[in-house]
């Protein structure tokens, strides 16, 4: 073994797994958290976090208590476009 992976560097899960964007889980995803910023963005950018099914009611509650555009769909589902 050489370079990072011998400091146990750059051996973090694997590109197939998507882990849960709340604070301090590292669960499966099973949701994606679609969102933008209207004071900032427009309706082309959209910001993903995904979710598991413990935190995907938290995080769509935080963006959607900020007036957030929020959408939720199944992490595997296929990507829609602009929010509203």
């Amino acid at each position: 073994m050489s370079g990072l992976a011998s400091w146990g560097l750059g051996s973090g899960p694997s590109p197939d797994v998507v882990e849960c964007s709340r604070a301090g889980c590292r669960a499966d995803a099973a949701w994606r958290v679609e969102w933008r910023n209207p004071r900032i963005h427009g309706v082309e950018r959209v910001k993903t976090w995904t979710a598991c099914d413990e935190h995907v009611d938290f995080l769509r509650d935080f963006l959607a208590g900020r007036d957030f555009p929020v959408r939720v769909a199944a992490v595997d589902a296929p990507v829609e476009g602009a929010i509203a």
